[in-house]
């Protein structure tokens, strides 16, 4: 009885009409039609009410009176005939001025009435006959009604579109996308080398279509799910396949749709499409480029940006808000995770973080394999070997690798892709376009010995890369390059290693200033290379016993201006000027030894670049037999434990 009574609704309480549903509302149609009927009583009382009183006469009352000269004028419109009085006769009739008469003519009398009033001296106006009454209240009234109709429907889709956050001409609707799977044309076949991501994904997939299964072992569904890595590693293409297999509707979205002009339309759009994600739950939204929205607020000069750190807030309630979370899962991309909003990184909003890296060997030939298996191959293009000569490609310069290579054998008329073609589009990725630039004999002079320098740096040096091709040509913004392939992929550096490689960048200079006994513009890029390495070293990874194993702040980035302008200095002045000291120690120690290494090799140096300079490009394995005999016919070479 207790919880019967409780659900009773009492009687003040109840609907009127006593079904439960409230007061019934007329429906559209019928609110039209009322608005229109009242449209036309008033343009007719209107229409009325602005007719001149007229006195009505019978046809020989209307000839007696034009015979007497009692009518001015006359309008003569089919068998109507309508007319004004003399002054005198309206007078004599007790008519006000302006008012006259009306009667109908009969269907014979023409020529003859014409006649008749010509020969009195009244004014004859004739004019077309008048339509029906109802024709004429329809070209009237149509415009108005067409008029409202159109009013009445604008007002009608404007309180739709406020009462769903939408706001006038749909600023707060969201632009998302809802993608079919036929329509997303990647499967989790089409992702190669992210093993480890494609599970996370799927699983989250599986859950959609299958949450008994997980319910049961009182499992919920992550919230969120967050790709971050560098350019090109395959966010979007994860997604894309995850579009593709799932069997839940999929909303896509760009972070920089959300931001207008207007303040709080992005808070709107989040809030209409979360609402249509919650509408057909269980769903999963996608949102691309995630930094563009959700980086940390309060930052930055003056404060952050109002509209955009109103969107952030409303994306926070979204996933996790006051309001319990339907199975709506979100998945989004980015590559600056470090500028992201700590609120948005938090379990219960993004539970899942997958990081993309750039693919190790065996994965960059399984993506080899998907992008060049519609590809007639030619017999000597072995996947593994490219795949052993592109470290540090990422997925994205894999596939335009192999775009550039169906290209470049298309231009030559070639039935299949070869090596050379594969070959040329790699160069062409890594190192840039072939330029036609006309050097002088003495400028391809010192680039050859400046590319010579490099190479034979790179050979001679035990922890250096090994060589892979050294070229003249001009590529890019090179005008010559010394390519060198690690034999294997690389995750950490050792001291040892990073001083060759820093010896090898001082290769070129040296080698011009001891050839020409001066050095030239050409090795910007590689001191500026060299002395951010070295600062890293030094100041990032404690590889100077005077400095010591400290990291310090001025060797961080920032992406604001203001937080790396208000952030507290971490060292003095005497540490900066430490450190800086032990940059210029380390890259002068390098330096020393790079210059002693090639002026013991001078010859090795001279033959290398004169067959550069001949042959302009140079493999590694024609590098290896020319700086091998050269090093022979050398006699007084000392035993440093260099390879010989």
């Amino acid at each position: 009885m207790a919880k019967a009574d409780r659900n009773q609704a009492p009687d003040s309480d109840r609907p009127p009409n006593g079904n439960g549903r409230g007061p019934r509302t007329p429906p559209q149609w019928l609110t039209f039609l009322w608005m229109a009927i009242v449209v036309l009583v008033v343009v007719n009382l209107v229409e009325t009410s602005q007719q001149p009183d007229r006195v009505e006469l019978n046809y020989s009352e209307f000839l007696d009176e034009v015979d007497q000269g009692r009518v001015a004028t006359v309008t003569l419109r089919g068998q109507s005939v309508t007319g004004t009085f003399t002054d005198q006769a309206s007078a004599a009739r007790g008519l006000a001025a302006g008012e006259g008469f009306q009667t109908t003519r009969p269907t014979l009398e023409g020529r003859a009435l014409l006649d008749r009033l010509q020969a009195q001296g009244v004014a004859i106006v004739a004019r077309p006959e008048e339509p029906p009454w109802w024709q004429r209240m329809l070209m009237l009234v149509v415009p108005w009604i067409l008029l409202l109709g159109f009013l009445f429907w604008f007002w009608n889709r404007m309180q739709q579109r406020l009462m769903s956050g939408g706001g006038p001409f749909g600023l707060g609707q969201s632009r998302a996308r809802q993608i079919r799977a036929e329509e997303s044309g990647v499967r989790m076949e089409d992702v190669a080398g992210s093993e480890n991501a494609k599970r996370d994904v799927m699983e989250v997939v599986e859950f959609l279509k299958r949450p008994d299964r997980y319910r049961a072992l009182g499992a919920k569904v992550p919230h969120g799910i967050l790709m971050m890595g560098p350019p090109g590693t395959g966010k979007t293409l994860l997604a894309r396949a995850v579009a593709g297999e799932a069997g839940v509707p999929f909303f896509n979205i760009g972070g920089s749709e959300f931001i207008e002009m207007f303040v709080g339309v992005g808070a709107a759009r989040v809030r209409d499409l979360f609402k249509q994600a919650k509408d057909q739950a269980p769903s999963v939204i996608f949102i691309d480029e995630l930094d563009s929205i959700g980086r940390a607020r309060g930052t930055g000069m003056g404060g952050g940006h109002d509209e955009r750190e109103q969107t952030l807030n409303q994306i926070l309630s979204e996933m996790d808000g006051f309001e319990p979370h339907h199975a709506v899962v979100v998945l989004s991309a980015t590559n600056r995770p470090d500028v992201l909003d700590p609120a948005l990184l938090r379990p219960g909003r993004f539970d899942r973080k997958i990081v993309m890296e750039l693919p190790h060997r065996q994965a960059r030939e399984a993506i080899l394999a998907v992008h060049t298996r519609d590809m007639p191959l030619g017999d000597d293009v072995d996947l593994a070997r490219l795949a052993a000569i592109t470290t540090g490609f990422s997925g994205a310069d894999l596939a335009n690798l192999a775009n550039e290579a169906a290209l470049l054998a298309g231009r030559r008329g070639q039935s299949i892709v070869d090596w050379s073609c594969v070959s040329e589009a790699r160069d062409r990725v890594l190192m840039g376009e072939a330029k036609d630039v006309a050097l002088s004999a003495a400028e391809r002079r010192r680039v050859a010995y400046h590319e010579a320098g490099h190479a034979l740096l790179a050979y001679l040096l035990p922890h250096a890369d090994p060589l892979e091709k050294v070229t003249v040509l001009p590529r890019g913004q090179a005008l010559g390059v010394t390519a060198q392939m690690p034999a294997e992929d690389r995750f950490t550096f050792g001291e040892a290693y990073l001083r060759d490689r820093l010896t090898v960048m001082y290769g070129g200079r040296l080698a011009e200033a001891i050839v020409f006994g001066e050095v030239s513009s050409g090795a910007q890029d590689d001191l500026e290379q060299a002395t951010r390495l070295a600062r890293r070293m030094v100041a990032n990874w404690g590889m100077s016993e005077r400095v010591g194993p400290v990291v310090f702040a001025q060797s961080r980035e920032h992406v604001f201006l203001g937080k790396e302008m208000a952030q507290a200095r971490e060292h003095s002045e005497e540490t900066a000027s430490l450190v800086d000291a032990e940059i210029r120690r380390l890259l002068g120690e390098v330096e020393a030894r790079g210059r002693e290494l090639l002026e013991r090799h001078r010859p090795s140096l001279e033959r290398l670049a004169e067959a550069l300079a001949e042959r302009e490009t140079l493999e590694a394995e024609a590098i290896h037999q020319l700086l091998e005999a050269c090093l022979d016919r050398e006699s007084a070479a000392p035993d440093d434990g260099l390879v010989p």
